[in-house]
């Protein structure tokens, strides 16, 4: 192990504090004795489910379309690949209710695509089917960042082997370039669930807060936390369980391949 300054403890120590201090003063000031009954009621009950399940639904997308856009920016370094990659992760440093807004200008009734599909009596914005394009939209980046990043850092050799054995580009895909991302691959996917189940800023502008339809775990905490704030303590628990599970198993990834 290579040493370190020992004055470099104290400000990381007081880093350390500064990101643990809000998740300890949450469990502090949980109101146990209402912990289940809160996480098992009907509204928060419904809030979970469709949290997860448009989550799951959104990572299914993100890995669709975020796979083939990570193989494309780590094995083309054109300007124009380059300049797209850029505006591809925008959502990483975008605020959420800007991409919300974007969205509702695009795909809502009124919007630059969605006034077409609604003249064919689709409905995207304030629906179920916007709560998942708000989380894709939000979490996409995050599984084309490590996988590209992966596939940037893997030896081409194997590739060149692949080839020079008659392998053509789709097989050599399949059977050599993801097989050596699987880690990165499961690591991206895990973050992109992650960052899907949790996102609000996005989905309460472009979808709605309509519970049964539109209101996932994050808009329900929201809603709680304005009528009363130690209500909406179990379920926000209850998400910061599952985040720090996240953590956990992508930190504790198969290591030999980068993620980002």
């Amino acid at each position: 192990m290579r040493r370190i300054p020992l004055w470099l403890y104290a400000p990381a120590a007081v880093g350390v504090a500064f990101i643990l201090i809000g998740p300890v003063a949450l469990v502090v000031r949980m109101p146990w004795q209402d912990f289940v009954a809160s996480v098992t009621s009907q509204e928060s009950l419904d809030a979970l489910r469709l949290a997860v399940v448009t989550a799951l639904t959104s990572t299914s997308l993100c890995l669709l379309f975020g796979v083939p856009m990570a193989v494309v920016f780590a094995r083309s370094d054109g300007i124009v690949v380059r300049v797209i990659r850029a505006l591809v992760l925008l959502p990483l440093v975008l605020p959420p209710v800007v991409g919300g807004l974007a969205l509702i200008y695009a795909l809502g009734r009124n919007g630059v695509v969605g006034q077409y599909l609604d003249d064919a009596g689709i409905t995207i914005a304030f629906t179920t089917t916007a709560v998942i394009l708000a989380q894709t939209f939000v979490a996409l980046p995050f599984l084309v960042i490590s996988v590209e990043g992966a596939l940037r850092s893997t030896d081409g050799e194997f590739e060149q082997v692949a080839a020079t054995l008659g392998a053509g580009p789709t097989r050599t895909l399949w059977k050599v370039t993801l097989p050596l991302v699987i880690p990165s691959l499961l690591a991206g996917t895990v973050l992109a669930f992650a960052r899907a189940l949790g996102e609000f800023g996005a989905t309460i502008t472009f979808a709605g807060n309509l519970p049964g339809t539109t209101q996932t775990a994050p808009l329900r905490i929201y809603l709680d936390a304005i009528n009363d704030p130690a209500q909406a303590l179990p379920l926000a628990l209850v998400l910061m369980v599952v985040a720090l599970v996240v953590v956990v198993a992508v930190h504790l990834r198969p290591s030999g391949t980068a993620a980002t």
